[in-house]
C-alpha cells in the first residue's frame, strides 16, 4: 500500500509508523486514520516484526489529535474510522505484540489517547500531554476518558479531563505515565534502545506477558490467576521457550524464531 499521510518502515524486527502532517501538527483525519489501520494490520501480521514505534514527523508535534480544520470544511460528513479507531489503534485489542509511543512534542486529544493506547511512552523534555477536548465542546471519545483514569489516580485524571489542561513531559513522568523523559534529540533512539531491549526477549514470552496483563486488567486476583490466555498455551509449546532453557544452561545467547 502507498502511504500520503504517513511513513511506514520496518528494519531489524522493528516498524517505525511516523503520522507525517507537520503542518497541521500531525492532526490525523479519516485518511491518515485509514492508512495507520492498514500500517498497523501489516505490522500484526508480519512474523519478521516483533516491536512497533509510533511517532510524529517534525519536531513539534507527536500529533494534535483529530483535524478539526478538516471537520469544519465538511460539516455533516460522518467521520470515517477503521474498525480499529482512531489512529488505527485505540480500539485494538487483539494486538499483544509491543507498541512503543516516540512522542516528541505535543500528544493533545486524540494523540494523547493513540499514545496511552501505546504500551511504552517515551517523551521529549519539551512535550506536554493532556485532553483539552472540553475546551472547544467536544469530549475524548477515542478511549481517553476510559484509559486515562486508569492510569492515572482518579482525582489526577479527573482534574486533567475536566479542566481541559495538558502536563508537562516531566509531570507525566512523576505520574507514572510516561517511560522516559528524554531530550528531543534522542526521543527516537531511546525508543529504538527500547525496541532493541524488548527483541532479547523471547517475542513469544513478550506477547503472553502482553495478553496476561491486558486480559486479567480488574480481575479478581484468583480469576486472574485460574483464566485461560491463548498465548500462554503457545508459550509452553513453543520453540522459543526449550531454546531459553537450553541457551541458559550452556550460558549462551539465545536465539529466537518467535515460535
Amino acid at each position: 500500500m502507498a502511504y500520503e499521510f504517513i511513513t511506514y518502515e520496518k528494519k531489524d524486527r522493528i516498524a517505525v509508523l511516523t503520522m507525517n502532517r507537520p503542518e497541521v501538527r500531525n492532526a490525523l483525519h479519516p485518511p491518515a486514520h485509514i492508512e495507520m489501520a492498514a500500517a498497523l494490520d501489516d505490522f500484526a501480521a508480519d512474523p519478521d516484526c516483533w516491536v512497533a514505534i509510533l511517532t510524529g514527523a517534525g519536531d513539534k508535534a507527536f500529533s494534535a489529535g483529530n483535524d478539526l480544520k478538516y471537520s469544519a470544511k465538511n460539516p455533516g460528513k460522518p467521520l470515517e474510522m477503521p474498525p480499529s479507531g482512531f489512529g488505527g489503534i485505540h480500539a485494538r485489542f487483539d494486538l499483544f505484540k509491543p507498541v512503543i509511543a516516540a512522542v516528541n512534542g505535543l500528544a493533545l486529544g486524540g494523540g494523547f489517547e493513540i499514545a496511552m493506547a501505546c504500551d511504552i511512552i517515551i517523551a521529549a523534555e519539551h512535550a506536554s500531554l493532556g485532553l483539552p477536548e472540553p475546551r472547544v465542546g467536544l469530549a475524548a471519545l477515542a478511549g481517553g476518558m476510559q484509559r486515562l483514569p486508569r492510569l492515572l489516580p482518579e482525582k489526577v485524571a479527573l482534574g486533567m479531563m475536566l479542566t481541559g489542561k495538558p502536563i508537562s513531559a516531566q509531570r507525566a513522568y512523576e505520574l507514572g505515565l510516561v517511560n522516559e523523559v528524554v531530550p528531543a534529540a534522542e526521543v527516537m533512539s531511546a525508543a529504538s534502545r527500547w525496541a532493541a531491549e524488548i527483541c532479547e526477549c523471547s517475542p513469544v514470552s513478550v506477547r503472553a506477558s502482553k495478553q496476561v496483563a491486558l486480559q486479567s486488567a480488574g480481575l479478581p486476583l484468583k480469576e486472574a490467576l485460574e483464566k485461560k490466555y491463548p498465548l500462554v498455551n503457545e508459550l509452553v509449546r513453543s520453540e522459543d521457550m526449550r531454546e531459553g532453557i537450553m541457551a541458559f544452561a550452556e550460558k549462551r545467547k539465545p536465539s529466537w524464531k518467535g515460535k
